[in-house]
């Protein structure tokens, strides 16, 4: 079997198109309309969503909230450090990254508190706290911002860098195309019959990994937890029943959605589970029948994804078209939709 090379998935991004901070109003970025049955590409603003969405459809969205999980500390021997918690391993412990060199055994101060460095597994810290690890985020820590963000978190990333329903803490990312909702829009929306649905998957540090390897199918997939609850379960199961359409908002909902639907299109088991699913060019979809997402990067997982549901032409076309219209992409840019 012949190998895609990962630069298939490149494209030339100025860097003043890195959105840096959020639009003026989240439902007024910028919407990008893509239908493949007639390969119509069309711009629109995000709020039209209502126009472009019926009562035949249905939204599956990220509950998930973003953790300040980025704090800062010194080691007791004086040398400052960042610390970027991960995922939980058990009430006390977490594993993360730390920029500032560390080893087993070494103790991290954070205003006050003691983190002692229980293991080094590659890039990974295993940290064990003298204290409750969530209060002291809450407390002292800061959004973690993406790295292509080229500034410190402020106050307004505390509400912007988190979806309007978000509930469910874990996640080191935010599930971005669900950025753009307001609690108006959705109400809107559920006005005019749009049901919605909500599940949870964390957004891990991986989503920011480059991908290292030349071809596609020797990039290993990182992993990232995520839940579904009987009553999600059955309410999807039975608004596909009803033949309604499954509008994913973000990459998120689809990896949670795909790994754990059967080929029949259903969901047949609820409760919390992890996935590494790698979604490429080829992949058939299970459940997912459109999608709201952001602009990714060159060469991401994510992108890879967006080509596998809306093809690659069709796709690396569209992005072409972003690009020269001036786009905002990533985290706190602009929106597709694609049916």
């Amino acid at each position: 079997m012949q190998k895609t090379p990962i630069n298939k998935f490149d494209f030339n991004l100025p860097d003043e198109l890195i959105a840096q901070s959020p639009a003026q109003k989240r439902d007024e970025s910028r919407l990008l309309y893509l239908n493949k049955e007639h390969n119509i590409i069309n711009e629109l603003q995000f709020k039209d969503i209502v126009n472009l969405l019926t009562p035949n459809d249905f939204l599956v969205v990220n509950n998930t909230k973003v953790l300040k999980a980025r704090l800062y500390g010194k080691k007791e021997t004086g040398g400052k450090v960042e610390v970027l918690l991960t995922d939980e391993i058990d009430k006390n412990t977490f594993q993360g990254m730390v920029r500032g060199k560390v080893k087993e055994g070494d103790k991290i101060i954070i205003e006050g508190n003691k983190v002692t460095v229980k293991e080094l597994i590659d890039e990974i810290r295993v940290l064990e706290f003298d204290c409750d690890p969530y209060k002291l985020m809450e407390k002292f820590g800061h959004i973690p911002l993406p790295p292509y963000i080229k500034r410190d978190d402020t106050k307004e990333d505390h509400t912007r860098y988190q979806t309007v329903y978000s509930k469910n803490e874990g996640s080191v990312a935010a599930p971005t195309a669900g950025l753009h909702f307001t609690t108006e829009l959705m109400e809107k929306l559920k006005n005019k019959g749009v049901e919605v649905v909500e599940i949870t998957l964390n957004v891990g540090i991986g989503t920011f990994k480059p991908v290292k390897a030349d071809y596609i199918e020797d990039h290993k997939m990182h992993s990232e937890k995520y839940f579904i609850s009987e009553e999600a379960r059955k309410k999807i199961n039975d608004l596909k029943n009803k033949g309604k359409k499954l509008v994913a908002v973000g990459t998120t909902s689809v990896r949670a959605l795909e790994s754990i639907a059967t080929d029949t299109g259903y969901i047949e088991n609820f409760g919390a589970f992890s996935t590494d699913i790698f979604i490429t060019p080829g992949y058939k979809f299970k459940i997912v029948d459109k999608l709201i997402t952001n602009f990714h990067l060159p060469k991401s997982t994510l992108l890879m994804l967006v080509s596998a549901f809306a093809g690659y032409d069709f796709t690396m076309n569209a992005y072409k078209h972003a690009v020269n219209n001036r786009y905002r992409f990533f985290s706190y840019g602009d929106a597709m939709f694609i049916e």
